[in-house]
């Protein structure tokens, strides 16, 4: 039998338990991520883009810590929303390939946050899997199909009432737009003449690329318009003040050379943070961080301690409390190409100056077939890529760039930002790419990838009935 004096300690203990919680309740922020869906970080005006209308993001980033070098380690949608919300990297969450399945065993953001006190949603598109692993509370009013021609329109009923529903509970609430990703219908293109567009230099200059690009600004500055709509309802429910705002844009938009590939264009997303009176206002930082971070600094922030769990990703929250200007030495990518076209695995690394991507088949052709195939939902422009290679030396070199690729790749991304010049062979060039090789394959060894084995149809149907062939090493 228990003795009073037993039972009065487990009281005391479970009181102040309670208050604990109750109190680390009271000081944490209320989370709203704001996900844009294929958008190239540096085709928006706060990361140098010349050619889209983005007010409410550049007002936003004017209000928070824009991060200079943040990365996701797979430029695909599935994979980079899995490290999002496990802070695992791919091989370690399970989600190494677009369309596949993490491991049953992945415990994500809700399972996180919910211990601590937090109501965990997702308005808008979810593309992860299994669902018990990502247990999120489906809040309604933002489109989920990101193919839909037209998007649907959205309504901010659902995420007003998300936000107000419960004062004694903090939200974490994600809401994953769905442009701009293709078909590129949305918004008014007539603002974006092509003729007067700016064209990145890692896009061939033809009449229909330059179409296309112009509905794809469109698409930007119509999510751009859902942002200002979201933050406006924020405003309006009086959390504009408790609640850190993480707005990013995912991986690269479907252009040859941005999304499924690790070229910077590919990799690198944009991230803004906004907490009025805790984060900086209209400063940058050049802190290293990918999305694998993201978890364990919300769970931090949340008064949790994230060193309990394996993640990959480790807390930025000193960064964000301007404690810190530097957090990673590097960041990593990797893709494999199946379902998307033929095997062709990739990995990267970055140190966020300099670039060493190893292609792990390099006597193949790259293939992408949404890129190369044409059609309603895929990009007609590559067949005119394609068709003025011979006549245009510089649409020649990005089709070769795309099509055969060496088996290394080192570029000096602080000065070719769009990785056009490989300095792999360059004697000058030869300390840094042995540093950044190492650091990579010592990654590698550390999530227990086996290189081109991992990049088969055997492993992807494996993976999306929940029977994963290859573990991280422990």
């Amino acid at each position: 039998m228990m003795s009073r004096r037993t039972g009065i300690a487990i009281a005391a203990f479970l009181l102040a338990t309670i208050a604990a919680t109750h109190c680390a309740m009271a000081n944490s922020p209320n989370v709203l991520i704001i996900m844009a869906d294929d958008c190239t970080f540096n085709d928006l005006p706060m990361y140098g883009g010349q050619n889209a209308f983005t007010p409410n993001l550049v007002r936003f980033s004017s209000e928070g810590l824009t991060f200079n070098h943040a990365y996701l380690t797979s430029a695909m949608c599935q994979p980079c929303r899995a490290e999002l919300y496990s802070g695992q990297f791919p091989l370690r969450n399970g989600c190494a390939w677009n369309h596949s399945a993490s491991r049953k065993s992945t415990i994500s953001l809700p399972q996180h946050l919910r211990p601590l006190g937090y109501r965990v949603g997702i308005a808008g598109k979810v593309h992860v899997k299994p669902e018990q692993v990502f247990p999120f509370d489906n809040v309604p009013g933002f489109d989920s199909n990101c193919v839909r021609d037209p998007t649907q329109t959205h309504d901010t009923t659902g995420i007003r009432d998300y936000m107000s529903s419960d004062a004694s509970q903090p939200f974490c609430l994600v809401v994953a737009l769905v442009d701009p990703h293709l078909p590129w219908v949305m918004g008014d293109p007539s603002r974006y003449p092509p003729k007067q567009l700016k064209l990145p230099p890692n896009i061939a200059d033809t009449p229909v690329t330059r179409q296309d690009y112009s509905k794809y600004l469109a698409e930007i500055t119509y999510m751009d318009g859902q942002v200002g709509d979201i933050l406006q309802v924020l405003t309006e429910t009086g959390h504009a003040e408790d609640t850190l705002v993480l707005f990013t844009s995912e991986q690269g938009a479907q252009f040859p050379g941005c999304k499924w590939t690790n070229w910077d264009t590919g990799l690198h997303t944009a991230l803004i943070a906004r907490w009025p009176g805790k984060v900086a206002s209209g400063e940058r930082t050049d802190a290293i961080v990918q999305y694998a971070d993201v978890v364990p600094t919300l769970i931090e922030l949340a008064g949790g301690d994230p060193t309990t769990h394996p993640f990959d990703g480790r807390s930025f929250a000193d960064v964000l409390r301007g404690a810190a200007t530097a957090h990673r030495d590097y960041a990593f990518g990797m893709h494999n190409n199946v379902p998307e076209g033929p095997p062709y695995p990739i990995r990267a690394i970055t140190n966020g100056q300099w670039r060493y991507i190893e292609n792990l088949t390099p006597g193949e052709l790259y293939i992408e077939r949404h890129v190369m195939g044409g059609g309603r939902l895929n990009n007609p422009y590559w067949f005119t890529w394609m068709g003025t290679s011979a006549d245009n030396p510089h649409t020649y070199m990005l089709v070769k760039r795309y099509l055969s690729r060496p088996a290394e790749q080192l570029y000096h991304t602080a000065n070719d930002p769009y990785e056009l010049n490989n300095l792999a062979d360059d004697p000058a060039a030869q300390e840094i790419k042995a540093r950044l090789r190492d650091e990579l394959h010592q990654w590698r060894a550390a999530q227990g990838d086996p290189g081109p084995p991992e990049d088969t149809w055997e492993t992807l149907k494996a993976a999306r009935q929940g029977e994963h062939l290859y573990f991280p090493a422990e």
